[in-house]
């Protein structure tokens, strides 16, 4: 008593026809429905924007992108974290110069959404080939469309929609198979401090040129003066004694000279 399956919204596939008594059991509930989905193979696609802290103005961002466009991020609630060296930092904690780098992985699965309603009850009227009206549980009537073509086993035999008469107990399931893609976007936005000012240099020995003004040099001055020599130690030998031996001479008249004056006036 099975039927294949049926891809059309509001059309009932009957799987199951009995006779009366055997699916008494199942008259006490209604319409069932269930819903099932079965996810395909995801792929996933990851986008990478980088870019730097221009300013922060209230809660407007302006950041420079790597292609050197400027881009305006208005409103950015108060709720927007960002983790920066390992903290959590807000919009009113972003200072120029600091490094952005937000990652968007985009998820797509493709899934299958099967859903599958089941009905009980008793066959009050069929107008063939393509509605019966079935009294459910709770005494309500209820009409259900067969699709074209549809089949039903009644003990073991196929027959149509022609083939079910009122009073029969039935269990009818309908199944709707739709297609579906999820897409999930999941953003991560990280920072990084702005590099610190280069440390001042080690200390070192610094070379200290100071420039001295010298006068003008006047031409006796630029001649070059050589090297004095050291006196001489002795006479050279081309010297006479001739000099001195007059010098001893001159003494010696004016002792006598004066000798003679003394003896005169005692």
């Amino acid at each position: 008593m099975k039927l294949s399956q049926v891809n059309q919204a509001l059309m009932p596939a009957f799987l199951a026809v009995s006779a009366a008594g055997i699916f008494a059991v199942g008259m006490c509930a209604q319409v069932q429905t269930q819903t099932q989905a079965t996810a395909g193979q995801s792929t996933k696609e990851v986008k990478v924007e980088r870019g730097e802290v221009i300013t922060v103005s209230g809660n407007d961002l302006f950041v420079k992108m790597e292609d050197g466009s400027i881009r305006h991020v208005p409103n950015v609630p108060e709720s927007a974290k960002i983790s920066v060296d390992g903290k959590e930092l807000g919009i009113h904690d972003l200072k120029p110069g600091m490094k952005l780098e937000r990652t968007i992985t985009t998820t797509t699965t493709p899934r299958m959404v099967t859903t599958v309603q089941t009905v009980t009850g008793k066959v009050w009227q069929v107008t063939p080939p393509n509605s019966v009206i079935l009294t459910l549980e709770d005494n309500t009537n209820q009409a259900f469309k067969i699709p074209k073509g549809q089949k039903f086993t009644v003990n073991g035999q196929q027959t149509d929609a022609f083939g079910l008469k009122k009073g029969m107990i039935i269990s009818a399931t309908k199944v709707v198979e739709v297609p579906e893609t999820v897409v999930a976007h999941e953003r991560q936005l990280t920072g990084q401090m702005p590099p610190p000012p280069p440390p001042p240099p080690a200390d070192a020995p610094v070379l200290i040129v100071v420039m001295q003004h010298t006068p003008a040099a006047t031409p006796a001055a630029t001649t070059e003066v050589a090297k004095a020599e050291p006196a001489p130690t002795s006479l050279p030998k081309t010297g006479s004694m001739a000099p001195l031996v007059g010098l001893l001479g001159l003494v010696s008249l004016t002792l006598s000279l004066g000798i003679s004056m003394l003896r005169r006036f005692c």
